[in-house]
């Protein structure tokens, strides 16, 4: 990532020191995750050719071995029914991922892993998990705990 990117990404840099602390707070939580999303993109990219919608699709197939409707993968994923359909295109002709009509509603579709589609994201899966390791692993083990116990406090309030 080149320095012209890290600065695009860095919102906590807009924010002025008279700025509100949960303003600030804020920029940095974004900040840090559009810099950990914008790795995990380029590598997806760079080593299996793939995109972060095909991987976070392909995730929710991998934790459904029984296949999952298009509309729920669409509510899953919280993107557009065509968005879903564009990349499940592109994914069974790539042999990844099978569609199945759904016998009491010929209107929708089941989408399940092929044995291709299963070894092609564990693949990716480990290298993610390695990946997000690099970074976030930087932090103590101490810190990684008390930072997300923090943001469980944080998501319990807001939620």
């Amino acid at each position: 990532m080149s320095l012209a990117d890290a600065d695009s990404l860095d919102l906590e840099t807009r924010a002025h020191d008279r700025e509100h602390d949960a303003l600030r707070l804020w920029l940095r939580l974004l900040t840090c995750a559009n810099m950990i999303e914008t790795d995990i993109r380029s590598r997806l990219r760079q080593d299996f050719d793939c995109t972060l919608p095909r991987f976070d699709l392909l995730a929710q197939l991998d934790r459904h071995p029984e296949g999952l409707k298009m509309g729920e993968l669409s509510k899953r994923m919280m993107v557009t029914g065509g968005n879903v359909t564009g990349i499940t295109d592109q994914l069974e002709k790539e042999g990844w991922v099978t569609r199945q009509t759904v016998a009491n509603d010929r209107r929708a579709f089941l989408i399940r892993l092929t044995p291709r589609g299963k070894k092609a994201f564990s693949d990716m899966a480990h290298a993610h998990e390695q990946w997000i390791e690099q970074r976030v692993g930087k932090l103590s083990e101490d810190r990684q705990q008390q930072l997300y116990a923090l943001l469980g406090d944080l998501k319990s309030v807001i939620g």
